[in-house]
């Protein structure tokens, strides 16, 4: 009879706690959320990290895809500092829409960051280009990856104006 009590008591507290846990917030949601507002600050700060960078992307935008609607341009995103290290992505642009997205930066000073990047920057980077605009989904395992992958791609598509 006392066994019998023990496991009720403690399967109930169990149940309570399981019940009492809140779930964690979508990636997804928060990465839609926050690219607007580090697109803004990114764009009174791109000329210096866009000529600091790569001194080929800066004179692009300038010749950009305005002028003619089949040129291809390619256009650097801003350097997102994640937890693990620092994401930035070059877009190419041509007739407005994205042909190509390449990873410039990603976290490579550990082996498990490598190992990760090995497998979500792929991902990410035909996620943009199914997509066609920075509202991508994240890549399990790889949140902060993705959430700066996101961020770098935002402020390249705004300096490109897609």
């Amino acid at each position: 009879m006392r066994k019998a009590a023990v496991t009720t008591v403690s399967t109930v507290a169990g149940i309570v706690l399981l019940l009492s846990l809140k779930p964690h917030q979508n990636p997804a949601t928060a990465m839609a959320a926050s690219p607007p507002a580090s697109g803004t600050p990114g764009a009174s700060s791109s000329p210096s990290p866009g000529t600091g960078r790569s001194g080929t992307s800066s004179p692009a935008p300038s010749g950009g895809t305005s002028g003619t609607s089949g040129a291809s341009a390619t256009y650097t995103g801003d350097v997102s500092n994640t937890a693990y290290g620092p994401v930035q992505v070059a877009v190419t642009v041509s007739g407005g829409r994205i042909t190509a997205v390449k990873a410039l930066r990603t976290p490579s000073d550990r082996p498990r960051s490598q190992e990760i990047n090995s497998y979500a920057v792929p991902q990410l980077t035909q996620e943009a280009l199914s997509a066609q605009s920075a509202h991508i989904d994240a890549v399990s395992g790889a949140t902060y990856t993705s959430e700066g992958y996101t961020r770098s791609l935002q402020s390249a598509l705004d300096r490109a104006g897609v």
